[in-house]
């Protein structure tokens, strides 16, 4: 395959093929730069777990003499809004602008409200953003939603695996479980992410059953729930989603789901833990935003 170096246009990719190549080129925009860029891979598949109306049709990507992906615009429907994401590994400014003038190119032909994640040091893309005449959203951004941060962008929170905390106990007549020692009952997640959710997860490379976690109450329902996604390419396990249900608030145990998930996590060899969020609940827990890579959020009006 051509590079978008040379001028050729980007291929339209649907399907698991898509998943596979966003994996592939957020891990290789990861360790390229370890505190670069806005998503992990495990991001992306965390928003597989439902089908969306964008993934009709397809994603842009440009991929090299091998095959292998460049960069990418990745248009994710979130019900809310529609998300803009240009994926674009460290190159020249050339390379980088010819990517974002077609990620807004794309946006606007869907017709409606779309909006792009941007970081602070992005030059290129901010450049771009402010002559189509893109501003900083005022609200809340895409990742309020679905995703786990607030506020007019997305706020990146890292926490190093040796400085994660201890396990604190469980109140009485709960118990932890993981999908890998009870796989037959109900998943916690289908009321929020539907009936197909445990199905799509398990269809993703960095899913592990051992990671997915709930607290179940003494009636034997779902008191809480967390998702741990270890990335054995760039060492950087990802805290996606965290739920504790209003009936059983203020009882630890969305503390206790955290601390065992992140312990889970650095047994599979995760040295940087990362959450896209900066509640209370991870900042006791240790994690830190990184002011460097919290993305603003751009749009049209």
């Amino acid at each position: 395959m051509r590079s978008v170096k040379e001028g050729f246009a980007p291929d339209v990719v649907t399907g698991s093929r898509y998943l596979q190549l966003a994996t592939l080129l957020l891990q290789r925009m990861r360790v390229a730069s370890p505190v670069g860029g806005v998503w992990e891979a495990a991001d992306i598949q965390w928003w597989s777990r439902q089908e969306r109306a964008t993934d009709r049709d397809g994603q842009l990507f440009w991929l090299d003499e091998r095959g292998e992906p460049l960069a990418a615009v990745i248009l994710t429907d979130f019900g809310h809004s529609v998300e803009c994401d240009v994926l674009v590994l460290p190159e020249d400014p050339d390379y980088e602008r010819t990517v974002w003038r077609a990620a807004i190119g794309r946006a606007d032909a869907t017709g409606g409200a779309v909006e792009f994640p941007v970081r602070p040091d992005n030059a290129v893309g901010l450049a771009e953003l402010t002559v189509a005449g893109l501003r900083p959203a005022a609200g809340p951004g895409p990742a309020a939603g679905p995703g786990p941060a607030a506020g007019p962008g997305v706020i990146s929170s890292w926490l190093e695996a040796g400085r994660r905390p201890k396990i604190p106990p469980l109140v009485p007549g709960y118990r932890l479980l993981s999908r890998a020692e009870a796989p037959g009952r109900p998943h916690p997640m289908i009321a929020r992410n539907g009936a197909q959710v445990e199905q799509r997860l398990r269809e993703c490379s960095l899913y592990r059953p051992e990671l997915d976690l709930m607290v179940e109450a003494p009636d034997g329902q779902a008191a809480g729930y967390g998702l741990f996604w270890p990335d054995p390419v760039t060492g950087v396990g990802l805290v996606e989603p965290m739920r504790t249900e209003q009936a059983h608030e203020r009882r630890g145990i969305a503390s206790h789901i955290l601390a065992t998930g992140l312990d889970r996590l650095a047994a599979h060899g995760c040295q940087r833990l990362k959450v896209s969020n900066d509640i209370d609940l991870y900042l006791r827990a240790g994690f830190r935003p990184l002011q460097a890579a919290t993305a603003s959020i751009y749009a049209r009006g």
